[in-house]
């Protein structure tokens, strides 16, 4: 057990859940999940910030989602720290699973992932604290935001992580966010430089409340595949 690692926290909700831009169709799925959307409690989207090096330039990327995903008023989100999550350095997978962030992955209906990309991989410390859960994941969505000093934005990161979080059980969106010269986007305050940003990222939350609606959606009325 290990003390909450959640470093910020708010419930975007307001009692209206604004239109989530599905096509309406009579009797369709869609119809059915739009009006659901109205219906139930907000989507819950937690920000994970993966990496804990010290000067790490993710940090700004990390909160500037945070608070772009804070503006939904159907989303209820978190910013999760690595650096802040109790882990064993001798011990792996759900045998150093840490209750809090065990619960947080149970209860949400989508991730989004800022990943910095260190010499074409990702952190091994973010597959350290992704490793503690399993079935939390199960047909969830996940949007993954790839940072780097050089100009492609993290985008070999993002190959990388592809196939783990599919092993994981998540749904990858097809749109990311690439943050490239990430020293150049953020002013040493952290404030966002490049607007271009806020668009891109705005594009990047619609296709994800979309994919973790539909899913939680899927969830809840349709079975699972058996097991053999």
């Amino acid at each position: 057990m290990g003390s909450n690692p959640i470093i910020g926290k708010f419930r975007g909700y307001d009692g209206q859940v604004a239109d989530c831009g599905l096509q309406q169709g009579e009797g369709s799925i869609s119809d059915n999940i739009d009006m659901s959307a109205k219906m139930e409690r907000p989507l819950v989207i937690p920000v994970i910030l993966g990496t804990a090096r010290q000067g790490r330039q993710s940090e700004n990327v990390a909160r500037f989602v945070f608070e772009q995903t804070k503006k939904r008023a159907d989303v209820e989100t978190e910013l999760i720290d690595v650096r802040a999550l109790p882990m064993r350095l001798d011990d792996a997978g759900e045998q150093m699973k840490d209750a809090a962030f065990s619960a947080t992955i149970e209860r949400c209906d989508g991730i989004i992932l800022v990943v910095p990309e260190y010499n074409h991989g990702y952190p091994g410390l973010l597959k350290h604290a992704l490793d503690m859960n399993l079935k939390e994941y199960i047909h969830k969505a996940v949007g993954i935001c790839g940072v780097s000093a050089g100009p492609f934005g993290g985008a070999r990161v993002i190959e990388g992580l592809l196939p783990v979080v599919r092993e994981l059980g998540l749904v990858a969106i097809f749109e990311d966010v690439n943050f490239g010269k990430v020293q150049t986007i953020f002013d040493e305050q952290g404030k966002l430089l490049d607007q271009t940003y806020v668009r891109r990222v705005d594009k990047f939350l619609n296709e994800l409340m979309w994919m973790a609606r539909v899913l939680r959606h899927g969830r809840k009325t349709i079975a699972g595949v058996p097991e053999e």
